[in-house]
């Protein structure tokens, strides 16, 4: 009983109080629980589904992915959609997850354990693809390590570049050039890959005051398969000061035993992007440009280099697969690659109404090829043409699959290519 109450002489009044007190106790406490619980679910109202609660436990949340890749029981029963990656997949796989629990070591052993993965990394690329004594930048965007290779150009060639900015560039427009059979959304203009044209391009640009800067040159090109005359465009490019660098399929070519002299010749560039990922079956690696540049403070100001773990993080999934593999591994991978390309394009010649449109088997892994129909005796012409006894509507349809099959073609081809951020000045030879 309360102390204020025993002090009441009436046991009657006492206990009434007492009983009152405990009432009001109890209405006050349903009260505050029933505010309590009203708040909850004003709160849980506005919170997604699988928020709510303590959390969920790491089963459900992994069934839940599982049934987003896959799709819903309901659905008709498909094909796999995640391909089969192999234990070299789950080795690159692997560097991501490993590369979050490195950045939270110490500083002193993450500045040392990234510095080793990165001067690795760059080592063995350089000695596997034949680019000695070279620099290496790790970026997943493909094309940025030719946007960051613009910068560095453009550094090195305006002095004043650091302290006035685009306006050094108002006197003396940069111009870079490139090939007509470079990727879709490269260039501003289209001309004949002829290297005697560039020459005179160049020659112009200079006399209007204009400053060559850099050449993009291409050593197979997804959509055609098509490598420039490095060895003449490097020439070119030291005569006038020019930034040469180079991408393509056929860079991977360079880590076998034999590479042709048109795709050996880039070894001798300034920079190239390679895409080891794709050349490797890798899932989720960088992309790598190497370059060959002697000014440390002008490659960082490029953001070619970088003091943050994280960036130099990067390399760790290609670091990993590299070792995995080994040089037999990685030749075996690009050899086996292009002994398919070859067994293909043998194929198609066999098969009526494909047509090979690029047959070059020393140089280029690259397959291109176009679905056509053509009468017996007729010269191969590359459109739809319709064949005897057929209805309108039978042709109609035979048309609209062979366009459909080019198209695919096409758009296979479309999803290497990319674009890089437009620049002052861009000329296609």
């Amino acid at each position: 009983m309360d102390a204020s109450l025993e002090k009441i002489a009436d046991p009657t009044l006492a206990e009434m109080g007492k009983n009152l007190k405990e009432a009001m106790k109890m209405l006050e406490d349903s009260q505050r629980r029933t505010e309590e619980e009203n708040g909850k679910k004003l709160v849980s109202g506005d919170i997604p589904g699988p928020l709510q609660g303590s959390g969920q436990d790491m089963v459900s949340i992994l069934q839940l992915v599982q049934n987003l890749m896959h799709g819903d029981e309901d659905e008709e029963p498909q094909s796999p959609r995640i391909q089969n990656i192999g234990e070299q997949g789950h080795m690159a796989l692997l560097g991501h997850s490993l590369g979050a629990y490195i950045s939270t070591l110490d500083k002193e052993k993450l500045r040392k354990l990234t510095t080793r993965i990165l001067s690795d990394t760059t080592l063995w690329l350089c000695r596997i693809f034949r680019y000695e004594n070279g620099c290496a930048y790790f970026h997943e965007e493909e094309r940025e390590g030719l946007a960051k290779i613009c910068r560095l150009a453009i550094h090195s060639r305006y002095e004043d570049f650091v302290v006035d900015g685009f306006n050094v560039l108002y006197n003396k427009k940069p111009v870079i050039y490139l090939s007509a059979a470079a990727r879709p959304g490269l260039g501003q203009y289209l001309c004949n890959q002829d290297v005697a044209f560039l020459e005179k391009l160049i020659k112009d640009d200079v006399e209007r005051g204009r400053l060559p800067l850099l050449l993009v040159a291409n050593a197979g090109t997804a959509a055609v398969g098509h490598t420039d005359k490095i060895g003449r465009l490097k020439e070119l490019c030291e005569q006038y000061g020019i930034w040469l660098h180079v991408e393509g399929v056929n860079l991977a070519t360079l880590a076998l035993g034999y590479v042709s002299s048109s795709v050996l010749a880039a070894t001798k560039c300034d920079s190239m992007t390679m895409t080891p990922g794709p050349w490797l079956g890798l899932p989720a690696v960088p992309a790598v440009t190497l370059y060959k540049h002697d000014d440390p403070a002008l490659t960082l100001v490029a953001g070619l280099t970088s003091n943050k773990p994280a960036d130099k993080l990067r390399a760790l999934p290609l670091w990993l697969s590299l070792q995995y593999l080994g040089l037999d591994g990685i030749v075996e991978r690009i050899k086996h690659a292009c002994q398919l390309s070859q067994r293909l394009q043998e194929s198609l010649k066999k098969v009526n109404y494909i047509k090979i449109l690029v047959e070059d088997e020393l140089s280029s892994p690259v397959v291109v090829f176009r679905f056509f129909q053509e009468l017996p005796g007729s010269d191969p012409v590359f459109k739809a043409v319709p064949v005897p006894n057929m209805t309108p509507s039978a042709v109609g349809r035979e048309r609209h699959s062979c366009d459909a099959l080019n198209r695919w073609v096409r758009s296979v081809a479309a999803c290497l290519s990319f674009q890089v951020p437009r620049h002052p000045c861009l000329t296609c030879w």
